[in-house]
């Protein structure tokens, strides 16, 4: 009997930290995250000075949403390998895959501002 209270406890764990993981907001009442700036500067190729910042803003909306379940590394765990997802999907595929969600992906598309969507997009796009 102390065994299945057990092993059911650590499911209950488990499910509670993989859901915590999958790009749960934790405050779903704040505003949408806005990190990327100006949407009309997010990936413009022409201005170098900006894209640095245009990156940075995307590894940030990276690291508070998707890392739980695609590792710092874009190496994947619970969702898949990220780190050559620009050689695979199209950048709109990617945009519509953050957006929409899909294939056990949540949808980021209400807590996530357009900007950010645009920058991880054409971040992850990068990444041949």
């Amino acid at each position: 009997m102390k065994r299945r209270m057990l092993f059911i406890m650590i499911g209950a764990v488990l499910l509670l930290v993989l859901a915590a993981a999958c790009g749960t907001n934790a405050n779903k009442n704040a505003p949408a995250n806005n990190t990327a700036g100006n949407a009309g500067t997010a990936g413009n190729a022409g201005n170098a000075g900006n894209q640095g910042t245009v990156n940075a803003a995307a590894e940030t909306v990276y690291k508070q949403n998707c890392v739980g379940c695609h590792a710092a590394d874009l190496a994947g765990g619970v969702g898949p390998n990220l780190q050559k997802v620009g050689g695979s999907m199209s950048t709109e595929q990617i945009h519509a895959k953050i957006a929409n969600g899909g294939g056990g992906m949540p949808g980021f598309k209400s807590s996530l501002s357009e900007a950010d969507i645009t920058a991880l997009t054409e971040w992850l796009a990068s990444h041949k």
